[in-house]
């Protein structure tokens, strides 16, 4: 689809790519798309960036009924512009949908949406290195009513912010803190969604975690704070022995697309990959026997985190050493390759905006 632009009369001034910080700067143009009963979407269109006026009683305000989905364009050395992936994250957002009463998108629709406001603002994909265009597609009820019922009406939207890092040590090992206390997903709730009361809920234990002198939280499950499940929003990896192990997608954790991608990637690297469910107790096992080799997360925002503490019950478990494992760089180095265009896609993962 052929979406009318709107160019900004106001272009903004490019922010120093040397000191990106993550989130807090944003393009010159957004993509906005109506949906209305009976209708279905339409008017697809992108816009100069600018606010949203709403109604007080607008449905997502009061009932949080809304989604998003997260994204990266890269700039190649030959200055092509890469996405990774984006048709998983058009299967995920209705997903998502699905789940919280939104009405699906065409995934075509989604995809050609992204790559249009990419391509409008191009011109704002840093090129350093480690930084790259982060893309939000979000949905919200937009409809004015005080009822709990799902909306009538929505806007798909879809806004762009050129980043650095998502943590500022970049590859540098995190401390991580196993939370026990609060509980991020339940079975039958929206833990596999990625709506943003899941976040909402899981930022208490992220502030006392941070008082602690931590940067992420490991999540156990709800029911019995025995098995490990995410770390903050990130997807986990634990290698124990010479096996690499990840929660499976049971219905309280996301579908991580980077995840995805990092048990293909080992996979046919030879690596024995696990999606089953690890203990704490075993994690803690592990470690007192040496053979707690890496930990890791993954997610589109950091693509890789190394892990190079974890601490549980007030005991502190340093893991290789506190220093990068050459798996977590393995994978880094593969799939970061690949979204920038210095490892061949062999997948058929990127799509490139033209």
């Amino acid at each position: 689809m052929n979406f009318p632009v709107t160019k900004t009369t106001s272009p903004k001034a490019k922010p120093d790519p040397n000191n990106l910080k993550f989130g807090t700067v944003f393009t010159d143009h957004m993509f906005i798309m109506e949906y209305a009963e009976g209708k279905g979407w339409h008017d697809g269109r992108i816009v100069p960036y600018g606010p949203l006026q709403m109604d007080p009683a607008t449905v997502v305000f009061h009932y949080a009924q809304e989604m998003f989905e997260g994204l990266k364009a890269y700039k190649t050395k030959e200055g092509k512009v890469q996405l990774f992936r984006p048709e998983m994250n058009a299967k995920r957002t209705n997903k998502t949908n699905e789940r919280l009463c939104i009405p699906t998108i065409d995934e075509g629709v989604f995809v050609d949406a992204v790559c249009q406001i990419v391509k409008t603002d191009a011109d704002w994909i840093p090129e350093k290195e480690g930084t790259s265009l982060y893309i939000r597609p979000f949905i919200i009820a937009d409809e004015p009513f005080i009822g709990v019922r799902p909306s009538k009406h929505y806007k798909f939207m879809i806004i762009l912010s050129p980043v650095g890092p998502y943590y500022a040590g970049g590859l540098a090992p995190t401390k991580i803190f196993v939370e026990d206390k609060y509980v991020r997903a339940a079975l039958g709730g929206t833990g596999e969604a990625k709506c943003g009361g899941n976040y909402a809920a899981g930022l208490k234990a992220q502030e006392e975690a941070a008082a602690r002198g931590y940067e992420q939280i490991l999540w156990l499950d709800g029911m019995e704070r025995k098995y490990v499940e995410e770390i903050g929003t990130s997807n986990a990896f634990f290698i124990i022995d010479d096996e690499v192990i990840t929660p499976p997608l049971e219905g309280t954790i996301l579908p991580g697309i980077t995840r995805a991608s990092v048990i293909e990637i080992l996979k046919d690297k030879g690596h024995k990959v696990s999606e089953k469910k690890l203990t704490i107790d075993e994690v803690t096992a592990a470690h007192k026997k040496g053979t707690f080799r890496e930990m890791f997360a993954a997610g589109t925002a950091a693509v890789i985190s190394p892990v190079g503490e974890l601490c549980y019950k007030e005991e502190k478990m340093v893991i290789n050493g506190g220093g990068i494992g050459p798996v977590a760089r393995y994978v880094y180095d593969t799939i970061y390759g690949i979204q920038t265009g210095t490892v061949e896609d062999k997948k058929g993962w990127i799509t490139e905006v033209k």
